[in-house]
C-alpha cells in the first residue's frame, strides 16, 4: 500500500483504518483454533499472550501469516512447559532472548500451526559490543514500546481477541508510514539495525519513512557499525529479495547508511555514464536492477525470482567504474577494464558481509562477464567464441543472458533495438549449437585415460597439457570424432620434439 498523497489527512486517514479495520476482522476471524487454545492455556496459567508484530500487521494489510510471533508474560521455563502440552514437537529458539518455538500438526486435514513465543522484554546495545544486552519485561505495552516501528508494535491478546495499539501503529500504517514508537535517536541507538529495517520495509511494504526517523538516521549512521556482517546481510537480503528494492536502496543511499554498509553503491553517484545517457551510474545500476528483476521466471523457468545472485549482480555490476574512470582527449570518458575491477570489488563486499562462498564466486563472475556480448554486437563471433561465452558462463548462462539484457539502458531506440536483436541472435546460435553438441559440458574427444594410452605416458603434467590442447581444438572446431582427435593429438606430441610412440 503506497502512502496516500497527504499523510496527515485525517479524514483520509479515518477512512483507511476503517477500511483496514474490516480487512483485519477477516483475517482475525480465521485465525487458527490451535492458537486461541493456546492463548486459553496460558491465560489458565496466569499468563498473557499476544499475537504481535509482522502477523498482526499483515492482517490489517489482508495477509495471512503462516508463522505466528507471540509475546508473553510466561518466563522462558514456563513457555517451555505450556508449548510441551500444546504442541507436537518444541525448541529452544533462543533461551537468553527469551524466544521458544513450536509446532502442532494441523487438525483434520488442517496446515500445521507453527509458533514462536518470546517473554515481554527490552533489549539495548552496550556501546561497546556488537550484541544486544536482553533484559526481560512485564507488560506488552513495554515490549510494544522497544519494536522498530509502530505498524510493528501492534498486538492482539488472545484468546480474547483485543487489539492493542498504544502508538497509533493503525492510522502510520493507513498512511504508509515507518514511524517508530519512542524517540527514534533511543530507538536506533538501543538497536542500531532498525535504521537497516527502515530501508527493508521501504522495499518491503513500500511505505515511507517519518522524517523524524529519516533525520536520526541520517545522524546516526555511523551507529549500524557495531552491528554484526550477518545482521546486516541478512537485512540487505531481505531487501533486495522483495518486491521493489530500489526504494529500500535509495533510503540507504540518501541516509548515508550505504556509505557503512555498500559503499560501492553510493560511490556510484558521481560517475557519469559512458554513453551520457544516464543521470548517473548509480541511477544506470537501479534500472538494471529493476529490468533484471522484470526477467527473472516463474518457479519452473530458468531463473525463478526473487534471484538474489541475479539481483546482486545487477546491482553491482559497474561499481568498478569509480577505480578505471579516465578522462580522454576530445572529452569523453572511458571506463577500461571496469568488468574486471568490479568483480574483485564485489567479491571483496560480499565476502565482508559474509555472503557464502557460492554467491560471492558467482555475483563476481557475472560481473566480470557482463561486457562480453558488447564484442558480439560489434562483429561476428565464430561458433568457436560462442562456445567460449557458454563455457565461461557455465550454469550462470541464463542468468548472464538477463543481466546483459538489463544492461542495455540506451534511451536510443534504433540502438537499443539493434542490441536486443544481436543478443537475439546469439540465443538462436547457442540454442543451434546446442541441438548439435553438448555446449554445458564441453570436452575433449578424449578423456586422460585414452590420452595416456595412447601417448603410452602415466599420470602427470603432460597429461593435463594434452587435455588442455585437445579441449582447445574441440572449442576451435566442434565435435572431431576419436579418429581425428587420436591423429590430431599424435600430431601435437610429436611437434613437442618428443618421441611419438
Amino acid at each position: 500500500m503506497p502512502p496516500v498523497d497527504d499523510p496527515r489527512d485525517p479524514e483520509t486517514t479515518a477512512a483507511a483504518v476503517l477500511a483496514l479495520q474490516k480487512r483485519a476482522l477477516a483475517v482475525l476471524a480465521g485465525l487458527a483454533p490451535e492458537a486461541l487454545e493456546l492463548g486459553a492455556l496460558f491465560r489458565d496459567a496466569g499468563h498473557e499472550l499476544s499475537l504481535v508484530g509482522g502477523p498482526v500487521r499483515d492482517a490489517f494489510l489482508g495477509r495471512v501469516s503462516s508463522d505466528l510471533d507471540f509475546a508473553s508474560s510466561a518466563t522462558p521455563d514456563e513457555t517451555q512447559a505450556i508449548l510441551a502440552r500444546w504442541g507436537d514437537a518444541h525448541w529452544d529458539i533462543g533461551r537468553e532472548f527469551g524466544t521458544i518455538g513450536a509446532m502442532r500438526h494441523g487438525r483434520s486435514g488442517g496446515a500445521d500451526v507453527v509458533v514462536e513465543v518470546t517473554t515481554y522484554r527490552s533489549d539495548e546495545y552496550d556501546p561497546a559490543s556488537r550484541k544486544p544486552v536482553v533484559a526481560f519485561g512485564d507488560n506488552l505495552e513495554g515490549d510494544l514500546s522497544r519494536r522498530d516501528f509502530t505498524v510493528n508494535a501492534m498486538a492482539v491478546r488472545v484468546p480474547e481477541l483485543t487489539f492493542v495499539d498504544p502508538f497509533d501503529g493503525l492510522s502510520d500504517l493507513a498512511r504508509g508510514l515507518l514511524r517508530t514508537p519512542i524517540d527514534p535517536r533511543r530507538s536506533f541507538d538501543d538497536d542500531p539495525l532498525r535504521m537497516m529495517r527502515a530501508a527493508r520495509f521501504a522495499a518491503q511494504l513500500g511505505f515511507a519513512v517519518d522524517p523524524a526517523a529519516t533525520e536520526a538516521i541520517v545522524e546516526m549512521a555511523d551507529r549500524i557499525s557495531i552491528v554484526s556482517a550477518e545482521r546486516v546481510r541478512d537485512e540487505l537480503v531481505k531487501l533486495l529479495l522483495s518486491a521493489e528494492p530500489r526504494a529500500g536502496l535509495q533510503v540507504l543511499v540518501e541516509t548515508g547508511l550505504a556509505d557503512h554498509v555498500l559503499p560501492e553503491l553510493p560511490a556510484l553517484r558521481l560517475e557519469i555514464d559512458e554513453h551520457h545517457r544516464h543521470k548517473d551510474v548509480y541511477e544506470h545500476s537501479l534500472t538494471v536492477l529493476d529490468k533484471a528483476i522484470a526477467l527473472e521466471t516463474g518457479p519452473d523457468g530458468a531463473v525463478p525470482g526473487p534471484d538474489l545472485v541475479l539481483r546482486l549482480a545487477a546491482l553491482l555490476h559497474d561499481i568498478g567504474k569509480p577505480r578505471t574512470r579516465r578522462f580522454e582527449d576530445g572529452g569523453g570518458v572511458s571506463f577500461h577494464h571496469h568488468e574486471v575491477v568490479g568483480a574483485k570489488l564485489a567479491a571483496k563486499r560480499l565476502k565482508e558481509l559474509r555472503f557464502d562462498k557460492a554467491t560471492v564466486q558467482a555475483v563476481a563472475r557475472l560481473t566480470e562477464l557482463h561486457l562480453r556480448f558488447h564484442g558480439y554486437g560489434e562483429g561476428g563471433w565464430t561458433d568457436s567464441a560462442v562456445r567460449r561465452y557458454v563455457t565461461d558462463a557455465g550454469p550462470l548462462l541464463e542468468r548472464l543472458h538477463r543481466l546483459t539484457r538489463s544492461d542495455c539502458t540506451t534511451r536510443n531506440v534504433r540502438k537499443a533495438a539493434r542490441l536486443s536483436a544481436a543478443y537475439d541472435d546469439l540465443e538462436v546460435r547457442i540454442a543451434r549449437l546446442r541441438e548439435q553438441e553438448e555446449l554445458g559440458s564441453i570436452r575433449p574427444d578424449l578423456d586422460g585415460t585414452q590420452i595416456m594410452e595412447i601417448l603410452g605416458i602415466g599420470p602427470g603434467r603432460e597429461v593435463g597439457t594434452a587435455y588442455k590442447y585437445l579441449l582447445e581444438l574441440r572449442m576451435e572446431r566442434g565435435p572431431l570424432g576419436e579418429d581425428t582427435a587420436r591423429a590430431e593429438l599424435l600430431a601435437w606430441w610429436s611437434a613437442q620434439g618428443d618421441v611419438t610412440p
